[in-house]
């Protein structure tokens, strides 16, 4: 279940007071996030022209066409800035893929079981975070490694997982309400 869009990075506020925005690229080089023409917002009501001009931190600085003060930079804070997905390359090698692939795939152990379906990906920094949705039960995570997610089955419409013993185990007993008063806070 490919989206139309994909977001390429978000505003993280204004840098200084000639309208110049701090960016936080999502693209693999981050630069590249202005190179796939305007972009827009969630809604796709505004379109963004971004100039890289530079970087502070692990952030880039862009000037966006008609943003001119620090008012209208800041006023942008949190923005997310999309990309219609036909103005991005397809991946060259098979084992590459846009994380926004991953959601809707469904999830499955080797043994065919079947664990429910990605509702979103996540990552805070530490690596990506596969957020299952099952037919019944609470909703669970499951960390993007290899180790866990063997197989991106794309073609298929599933991921193959190979979920830890605890994460496992805590749907389970979730969905069967056991274990919800183990003393555990």
């Amino acid at each position: 279940m490919a989206r139309e869009r994909l977001c390429l990075g978000a505003i993280a506020g204004a840098h200084g007071v000639r309208g110049l925005v701090k960016l936080k690229s999502f693209t693999e080089v981050p630069e590249s996030v202005a190179a796939y023409g305007p972009l827009t917002d969630e809604s796709g009501s505004r379109t963004f022209r971004l100039a890289v001009k530079g970087r502070v931190k692990d952030l880039l600085l862009a000037a966006i066409e008609g943003v001119e003060d620090r008012d209208a930079a800041q006023a942008l804070r949190g923005t997310r800035l999309y990309v219609e997905r036909d103005r991005l390359p397809s991946p060259e090698d098979p084992e590459e893929f846009y994380i926004a692939d991953l959601v809707g795939l469904a999830v499955e152990t080797a043994a065919g079981e079947r664990l429910g379906r990605v509702s979103d990906v996540a990552d805070h920094g530490a690596g990506a975070i596969l957020e299952v949705t099952p037919e019944t039960g609470p909703v669970f995570d499951l960390p993007f490694v290899r180790a866990v997610v063997p197989t991106v089955d794309l073609a298929g419409g599933r991921l193959i997982v190979e979920p830890p013993a605890e994460t496992a185990g805590e749907a389970e007993a979730d969905a069967s309400g056991e274990g919800a008063d183990d003393g555990r806070e």
